[in-house]
């Protein structure tokens, strides 16, 4: 029994010593890394300048009064379209009581004048009848009447504006109504009924009413880089990327680049402004909509590329490895110079080195995951 539990015993411990063996031969085996097979590519490749902006009405207007008071009423809301002339508000005067004394003594004034003047021109016309007077005293008291009563009704105007911002005389011209100078879309009303509003003046830019647009006049406004603006020129074709309208179709031309740049962030950026054309979607474009222009600066038509990370830049050459023909060889690719060419961030330009039909070393493929990764 003992001669059978010490042979056992010593095969176990054979077992153990052998898999460990086989166990620490298998560690110190070099794995041979295995790569995914890349073939070259005929394609376009463009190589872009993204600008980042908003889109916005080139002309974008605030209706402001003419007087100031409260508002009394409002005619328009945000979203019309409303045409030049167009009411949008009426505006209620808070009179001044200084301003409101004095013209109420002027009215006042003018009515004695005027009643002074009534009965001076009754006698004279008497006198002048019959032949007492002389014509020429009759002719100063019709010229005095005519001065008092023009007086008269000036003081009952000016009163009447005070209070009510308007008189019979110019009620064409009225300051009370807000109208609009242009025709478009009211973008904005930042006022309700109630509001106190002031006019424009030397010390205030006054309250806004309104704010119109027209929107189908619509420009793309952003900022580039130093290190791109020396690619781009006006006249350059911008697609726009507008991220709120994801499968809108839109295009602008590039008609301004600022002559000077500004401090952003430690960057220099300069603005830039293309002007929005229609594209073949009917999509209503919002003020203030954030976008994202694209401007191909170089492009390549029909030329043999490869992605980028098959290549290995050494200094400023570039190199490929050719995946080596001979089955025998224990080198299964070889290194090759390629001259390249344009490059978009993802595929080169090749211009000599390989064909079409040459293939290439990819990423090395993770036997337990079976995904490529890139070769460092």
């Amino acid at each position: 029994m003992k001669k059978i539990l010490k042979i056992f015993l010593f095969l176990v411990f054979g077992i153990i010593l052998i898999g460990t063996f086989v166990f620490l031969w298998n560690k110190s085996r070099v794995k041979e890394t295995k790569y995914e097979v890349v073939m070259p590519e005929i394609k376009t490749i463009e190589k872009k300048t993204i600008i980042t902006g908003t889109v916005e009405p080139r002309n974008e207007v605030a209706i402001k009064p003419q007087i100031s008071g409260i508002v009394e009423q409002l005619y328009k809301e945000a979203g019309q379209l409303i045409k030049a002339g167009d009411v949008i508000a009426k505006v209620k005067v808070v009179p001044d009581i200084a301003q409101l004394n004095m013209a109420e003594s002027r009215l006042k004034t003018a009515e004695i004048n005027l009643e002074q003047a009534q009965n001076n021109f009754d006698r004279t016309e008497k006198l002048y009848k019959s032949g007492v007077s002389p014509k020429e005293a009759f002719e100063q008291a019709q010229t005095a009447l005519k001065n008092a009563q023009e007086e008269h009704n000036n003081a009952q105007e000016n009163l009447q504006i005070i209070k009510e911002g308007i008189s019979k005389s110019t009620e064409q011209y009225s300051n009370t109504l807000v109208k609009s100078t242009i025709s478009g879309m009211i973008l904005d009303v930042p006022i309700k009924v109630g509001n106190s509003v002031i006019q424009a003046n030397t010390f205030n830019d006054g309250t806004t009413i309104a704010t119109v647009a027209n929107m189908n006049d619509l420009i793309f406004v952003g900022t580039v880089d130093e290190t791109e603006v020396g690619r781009i020129g006006v006249g350059n074709h911008v697609k726009l990327i507008i991220g709120a309208i994801q499968d809108g179709n839109f295009e602008a031309e590039l008609e301004y680049i600022a002559p000077k740049g500004t401090m952003e962030n430690g960057a220099t950026l300069f603005q830039v402004k293309a002007a929005v054309k229609k594209g073949s979607s009917d999509t209503f474009i919002r003020s203030g909509y954030s976008a994202n222009g694209e401007i191909v600066t170089e492009k390549v038509e029909a030329v043999l590329a490869v992605p980028e990370y098959v290549i290995e830049f050494v200094a400023d050459s570039a190199f490929v490895y050719v995946e080596n023909p001979q089955k025998e060889s224990k080198e299964k690719y070889s290194k090759k110079y390629v001259v390249t060419g344009l490059s978009d961030g993802f595929f080169v330009e090749i211009k000599e080195g390989i064909t079409v039909d040459t293939p290439l070393r990819g990423k090395a493929v993770d036997e337990k995951t079976k995904m490529g990764t890139v070769e460092k």
